[in-house]
C-alpha cells in the first residue's frame, strides 16, 4: 500500500492503542448527528482493549500501520452465519483520505474469500459520506431484509437496543463466492 502504510493482522500489543483510534474517528460524527441520530455521549464510548484482544486472538482484527508500525486504523470482524461481518472500520482522522480504509476493506474481502465465507456484511449509516456511499463505491449493496439471516436480524435488533436508530442505517453485503 502506498504512503508508507501497511495492512497486517493485529498483534497483541496493538490492542491497547485501538480505543484511541476509535475515539478519534468517532469525533468525525459530531458533524453528522442529525443524519445518524447519534449523541456526543454515544461517541465517547469505545471498545475496550479486552474486546480487541479477543478478536485478535481469533484472527478477526486487522490493522493499518504507519511507517513506524503504529496502528492508524483497524477492521474489527465477527462471524455471523456464513458471513464475515465488518463490525467496525476506523481510521484515525490524521490518516484519513489516504486509502487506508479502502485497503482495510479490500483485505477483509480477500480474507472472506480465502476462508470460504459467502462474503462480507456490515451495518452502516445510509447518509454519511464515508459510510454507505463509500461501501457502495467498493461494490457493496444494500441487503434486502428478506435476505438477512437470523444472525443479521439479531445484529440489527441489538443495534436498536443500544440506542442506534436502525431506520437511518443499512445492512450491506459483498458476495465473494
Amino acid at each position: 500500500m502506498s504512503g508508507g502504510y501497511h495492512i497486517r493482522p493485529a498483534a497483541r500489543n496493538d490492542v491497547v492503542l485501538l480505543p484511541a483510534v476509535e475515539l478519534a474517528a468517532a469525533r468525525l460524527y459530531l458533524s453528522q448527528l442529525t443524519v445518524t441520530g447519534l449523541t456526543p455521549e454515544i461517541l465517547d464510548k469505545a471498545n475496550r482493549a479486552e474486546d480487541f484482544a479477543a478478536a485478535q486472538q481469533f484472527g478477526l482484527l486487522w490493522v493499518a500501520v504507519d511507517e513506524a508500525n503504529q496502528p492508524v486504523g483497524f477492521a474489527l470482524l465477527t462471524q455471523i452465519d456464513q458471513w464475515l461481518h465488518l463490525d467496525e472500520l476506523d481510521v484515525h482522522p490524521a490518516h484519513g483520505r489516504k486509502g487506508v480504509g479502502t485497503a482495510l476493506v479490500k483485505q477483509v474481502c480477500q480474507m472472506a474469500q480465502a476462508q470460504g465465507y459467502a462474503g462480507v456484511t456490515l451495518s452502516t449509516f445510509r447518509h454519511v459520506p464515508w459510510n454507505a456511499p463509500f461501501y457502495r463505491q467498493m461494490g457493496f449493496a444494500e441487503m434486502p431484509p428478506e435476505a438477512q439471516t437470523a444472525g443479521l436480524q439479531a445484529l440489527v435488533a441489538g443495534e436498536q437496543a443500544r440506542g442506534l436508530q436502525t431506520d437511518l442505517r443499512s445492512v450491506m453485503w459483498f458476495e465473494v463466492r
